[in-house]
């Protein structure tokens, strides 16, 4: 059930811990990079303006710039207690090795000057070379993921109380199936490109139906170094709802994701933009709207070229989404 919290964000009970998710949060994955005086700099901003949840990962180089956010906002009285932050961090590749994942969970952790997250995920459905941490990964680099031992380590760092939660990011809905079927805890999120023009609407019944909350990235779409474009800002028929609306279309999009049942990561560092994505809970898209951005044409804007490998274990964009493109 979906409840509000005192700064008005509304937040949801995730499945087996009953922590209570901020529905709307910003996510640190910055491209390009900013650096880290300017993310932490954002960061107590947006926690002043009342944002709780902050997505991040070693991938994103974020972790420590937030950490030392955090470490200010307390001593500002920004916030009484980290428990009043939901933060969210993710398994990078490299570290996608049952034996790995503890010490990998550990690091983050030292990043953040945390002693537990919220929420830990697999940040993608492959492995590679242990110890070799770069971006874009060597195609000779990636390996197949031994789903069932690395969940298993997963739900050991939930058991050892380091993560309140784990969960998985960019899983197609057979991929999702797949650690549903060996799992002993189930994952309580799947963090997932999700917008009006990628509805998702296979993974989103199938999530309901398993009490599995999706987390939408890129709900505006994306303009990143490796992939995206301008499609959803651009879109005609959210132009003409954002104008009726006197919204944004970014407000229109941010709306109708959380209408969809899903949280929604936000990331732009700009004022005037962290005020504006606040403003969606107190109105609503009518049943005619919802039914027009329901009959877009849908088209996946995050392929995942970079995850692709000659060599496997995925060649094509239809093996690493299985068919869901």
């Amino acid at each position: 059930m979906i409840s509000v919290s005192s700064n008005s964000i509304p937040v949801f009970p995730l499945k087996g811990s009953g922590r209570r998710m901020p529905l709307l949060g910003m996510g640190l994955a910055v491209d390009p990079p900013v650096g880290a005086e300017a993310t932490k700099q954002a960061v107590l901003q947006a926690i002043q303006m009342g944002y709780r949840h902050f997505d991040t990962a070693p991938r994103y180089q974020t972790e420590q710039p937030l950490g030392e956010a955090i470490t200010e906002a307390l001593s500002l009285g920004f916030i009484q207690s980290r428990d009043d932050l939901f933060i969210t961090s993710k398994l990078w590749c490299p570290d996608a090795h049952a034996h790995l994942v503890l010490p990998a969970l550990h690091r983050t952790l030292k990043n953040l000057k945390m002693e537990y997250l919220d929420l830990y995920l697999i940040h993608w459905p492959v492995s590679s070379k242990p110890g070799i941490y770069e971006f874009p990964i060597k195609k000779e680099n990636f390996l197949l993921m031994d789903f069932k031992s690395v969940w298993a380590a997963m739900e050991d760092c939930q058991r050892l109380g380091l993560t309140k939660s784990i969960g998985l990011s960019n899983f197609s809905s057979k991929k999702l199936t797949d650690i549903l079927n060996i799992a002993k805890i189930p994952p309580a999120v799947n963090q997932v490109e999700m917008n009006p023009l990628w509805q998702q609407k296979k993974l989103k019944e199938l999530s309901k139906a398993n009490g599995i909350l999706l987390t939408a990235f890129a709900v505006l779409g994306s303009t990143g170094t490796f992939w995206g474009s301008n499609r959803v800002m651009e879109c005609d028929i959210l132009k003409e709802i954002a104008e009726a609306k006197r919204k944004t279309v970014a407000q229109v999009c941010l709306r109708w994701a959380f209408e969809q049942g899903v949280s929604v990561l936000v990331k732009s560092f700009k004022n005037e933009r962290m005020k504006e994505n606040l403003h969606i809970f107190d109105w609503e898209l009518t049943k005619e709207e919802t039914k027009k951005i329901s009959e877009i044409p849908q088209c996946r804007g995050l392929l995942g070229e970079c995850y692709m490998s000659f060599n496997g274990p995925h060649k094509t964009a239809e093996e690493l989404w299985d068919g869901e493109i």
